[in-house]
Order: structure tokens, then C-alpha cells, then sequence
């Protein structure tokens, strides 16, 4: 068991997030073969679910039916998706060079319920595989059943080399923006890590990218030096901030420069998870999840719902939540619901600043009826630049777990969880290569990494293991 000076000296010393502090434990969080289980099903439903949001954009924007064997048609689904976005996004994210392409490293958002596993967002540029990697490499000295152990560097490159079979020896170039510099340190580390392995692997910011007709090249060791792959750790709301992005869409559309995650703004839209729901399209998704995918995302899977202002004929209703029994017509109606029925969660959807880090939330059983009613009406605000989205509010399962105080003794510590697992897609398969656990305190609603937080590597628990 690591002591709170091997843990602070190795972790907090070279702090692999900005400025950033956490709690320390002398343990992994556990993790049992049935979660396991039940997590690598999770994955292979999640790359299932990008494909099948895939087709249903292309069919929806082509004004394709979406059913096979019905004459469907869901035009409303692109129109949704594109709402907010630049045309040049757009007309790249329809681009045949990008057709079929989905994020090479997939990471839900669990929380642990006394139900079960609960997915809140899926994050298709994610944060903290540098810092995950590096947690199971502190810890793996005293516990040899961590979940990826310390083979997720060469998995993450593994992924990202098999979408350039062709290159022997591809120049991977992560580029990591100003707007998440928060992460950079964390990139720093799984680059130097990856070069030890002989991988030509170097982090970049986007001023550091050079053009020269449709190519990509970066400095290396002074020189300029051709790009074959690149990995994208901005969201594409930012960019307008990133030097040189016309110059990759170029590179992408004429096949000179692979990157992933594509530039798909769709893929990185919450709202797809109320697409999941909508009542209009379960058909689709029965017609095209494997049964035991569409099984695993319907129960992880909160009912979601997109806020927008709509006018609607006098004998209809939303499709949203009902008050006191009853549907509802105007999303105010849902200020007028009692403190209990008022479980429900408010967020930005994607396209935004505001859309991550828990910026934008707001959990209506914590708020007054006044505040819950200003976070719908900001929702609704015609000056927005992004849909907010209406989720169901799980309750994490109030959970212990060791926790080093700051006299450096240990002690039994309640709170609650939210799993990170990283998924790296292989082909049409998925490898689990490590999960990153945040045990918050038990008074706090939202789960997010917090200075209170501790953030842990996860392990498999076997019959010695609490």
C-alpha cells in the first residue's frame, strides 16, 4: 500500500492537470467481474450507438427513410444536430473523406446507482487518458489487477495506428488548443511516455501546425516534419480559436492528414442521448442496435429530453416529463412541479463553452422553485448558441472508500462515484484499457473532478479485496 508521501511526491509533485489538486487514497477503487462484465457490454454499445446515430443523420439530411421496410423520413433529425453549427462544419462532417469515422477512444460517464451504472454524457474527446495512464502506473507496484495496468499508453497508440495501416512508422501529432490547456500537462506526459515506447508521438498547440499545400507538418527537434496523424484534444466550438483549421479540413478532404476524433459536431452532441428517447424514432434504433446494445443503453441511459420553444396546436403536448400527472405545454410548466417531481438535471448540450466541466448544469431538486424556473427560462432563451437538455436525475449510491487526511492517517471516507472507463475502438470491437474513478463527498450532487475529489485507477476485485 503507497503511502501518502510516495502518493503526493508522484502525483501532486508533477501535477498532470494545471494547477489542479485532488484527495489521495492508499487504494484503487474496486471494481467486480459482473461490473466488468457489464462495462465491456456498455462499450460495444456505445461504438454501436455512433454508428447508428451515423446512418440516421446521413439518411435524415439526404431525406432518406429511416425505416427499412416503412416510408419514414426524419429531415428534423440533421436539422436538430446542425442547428448552431458554421456550413463549413457541417459540409466537412457530410464529407465522403470522414464517412464511417467515429472516435477512436469512446468514455461514458457512469454514475454508480443503486440501480446500477448510469451514463450522463458520452464524451467523444475525452480528457484524462494521460492522467488514467498515469494513476495505474503509480499504482500498479502494489496492485497487479488494475483494470489495464500499465498498458493503456500503448493501446491508446495502438488505436491510432490502426487508422494508418499504411505507415509503418506514423507522425502522430496531438494537438491540444488553448481552450483546454487545462489537460496539457497530462498530454506532455503520454507523449514522452510514448516516444520511450518508439513511437513518434509529439503535443502541439494548433500555432505550432504548418501548412504547406495540403499537408500538415510540426517542428521536431528544430525541423519541419510531415504529420501523417493527428489527434484532436480541442472541441470544435473552439474552432475559430485554432490556427490553421482550414488548412486540416484541406488535409482531411483530400486524404493527406488522418484525424481523429473526425470533425463530426454531431457526435459530440448531448442531445443524441434525447434522440435515444424520442419516441419517433425507437423503430430506428430496434432496427438498428443489436438487441443486447439497445438493452444496455435503454437502462443506462437517463430519459432526456431536448428544451427548445416551440408553438404548438391547441389539442397538443410536449414530449417532455409531465407535472402533477399531468403533460405540459410550456416547458415553464415544469417550475410549477413540487421540489420531488423537480429530478431533473438542465445542461448546455455541446456546441458551447459552457457544455462541459459541469458548467452549465443545474439539478432542480437542489434549487429553489425561482432559480429552477431562471435555469428553464435560460434554456429557452432565443440568444442561445447551443440546446439545453433535460435529463432524469440519478442519485449516486452513497459508497466508503480510504482516504488519506491531511495528518496523513487513513480513514473510511462516504461518498459517491462516477467511473471513466476509456474504450479504444478496434475496428468493430472495443478494448476496456482503463478507468478512471472520481469519489467525490457525499454531500456534493454533481460529481466532477474537485479539489475534494479523489481521483483513482480501478481494479478488479477479487475475493481478498474489500
Amino acid at each position: 500500500m503507497p503511502s501518502q508521501e510516495v502518493l503526493r511526491r508522484k502525483l501532486l509533485e508533477p501535477p498532470l492537470f494545471a494547477e489542479k489538486i485532488w484527495k489521495l487514497s492508499p487504494e484503487p477503487w474496486p471494481i467486480s467481474e459482473a461490473q466488468l462484465k457489464d462495462l465491456k457490454v456498455i462499450g460495444a454499445a456505445c461504438l454501436s450507438y455512433h454508428r447508428a446515430l451515423e446512418r440516421l443523420y446521413v439518411r435524415s439530411f439526404t431525406d432518406k427513410k429511416i425505416l427499412r421496410n416503412r416510408d419514414v423520413h426524419a429531415k428534423w433529425v440533421s436539422e436538430y444536430l446542425d442547428r448552431y453549427k458554421p456550413a463549413g462544419l457541417i459540409e466537412h462532417g457530410r464529407h465522403r473523406s470522414v464517412k464511417g469515422q467515429c472516435p477512436v477512444v469512446l468514455r461514458p460517464d457512469l454514475l454508480i446507482t443503486d440501480q446500477g451504472f448510469t451514463m450522463t454524457e458520452l464524451d467523444s474527446v475525452p480528457g484524462g487518458i494521460g492522467l488514467t495512464a498515469y494513476l495505474n502506473e503509480v499504482y500498479a507496484e502494489d496492485f497487479p489487477n488494475l483494470i489495464g495496468a500499465t498498458a493503456m499508453p500503448e493501446r491508446f497508440f495502438g488505436a491510432l495506428k490502426r487508422l494508418t495501416p499504411e505507415q509503418r512508422f506514423p507522425l502522430v501529432a496531438i494537438v491540444v488548443s488553448e481552450e483546454s490547456a487545462t489537460y496539457r500537462p497530462e498530454f506532455d506526459w503520454l507523449g514522452e511516455k510514448l516516444r520511450t515506447l518508439g513511437h513518434d508521438v509529439h503535443v502541439v498547440d494548433p500555432t505550432q501546425i504548418m501548412q504547406m499545400g495540403e499537408e500538415s507538418f510540426i517542428p521536431v527537434d528544430g525541423a519541419p516534419r510531415k504529420v501523417d496523424l493527428i489527434y484532436r484534444f480541442f472541441e470544435l466550438f473552439d474552432l475559430a480559436n485554432v490556427k490553421g483549421a482550414d488548412g486540416i479540413f484541406n488535409g482531411v478532404e483530400s486524404g493527406k492528414v488522418i484525424l481523429t476524433p473526425p470533425m463530426k459536431a454531431y457526435q459530440e452532441e448531448k442531445l443524441g442521448l434525447a434522440l435515444l428517447h424520442h419516441p419517433m424514432l425507437a423503430e430506428f434504433w430496434k432496427e438498428n442496435l443489436p438487441e443486447n446494445h439497445l438493452e444496455a443503453l435503454f437502462r443506462i441511459v437517463p430519459k432526456t429530453w431536448i428544451i427548445e420553444r416551440t408553438d404548438l396546436p391547441p389539442t397538443a403536448v410536449l414530449h417532455a416529463p409531465q407535472v402533477n400527472g399531468r403533460p405540459i405545454r410550456e416547458w415553464t410548466e415544469l417550475a410549477e412541479a413540487s421540489q420531488r417531481e423537480r429530478n431533473f438535471i438542465i445542461k448546455a448540450s455541446g456546441f458551447h463553452e459552457t457544455a462541459w466541466g459541469a458548467r452549465s448544469v443545474t439539478l432542480g431538486s437542489d434549487v429553489s422553485r425561482e432559480e429552477w424556473l431562471e435555469a428553464i427560462e435560460r434554456a429557452l432563451d432565443p440568444e442561445n448558441e447551443t440546446f439545453h437538455i433535460l435529463q432524469e436525475y440519478h442519485k449516486p449510491s452513497r459508497l466508503s472508500h480510504p482516504v488519506y487526511a491531511n495528518d496523513g492517517t487513513i480513514h473510511s471516507a462516504e461518498g459517491r462515484v462516477r467511473l471513466c472507463p476509456y474504450f479504444f475502438v478496434d475496428g468493430d470491437t472495443v478494448e476496456i484499457s482503463g478507468i478512471l474513478s472520481t469519489f467525490c463527498p457525499a454531500d456534493k450532487k454533481i460529481i466532477h473532478g474537485m479539489k475534494d475529489a479523489a481521483l483513482l485507477p480501478c481494479q478488479l476485485k477479487d475475493q481478498g479485496t474489500r
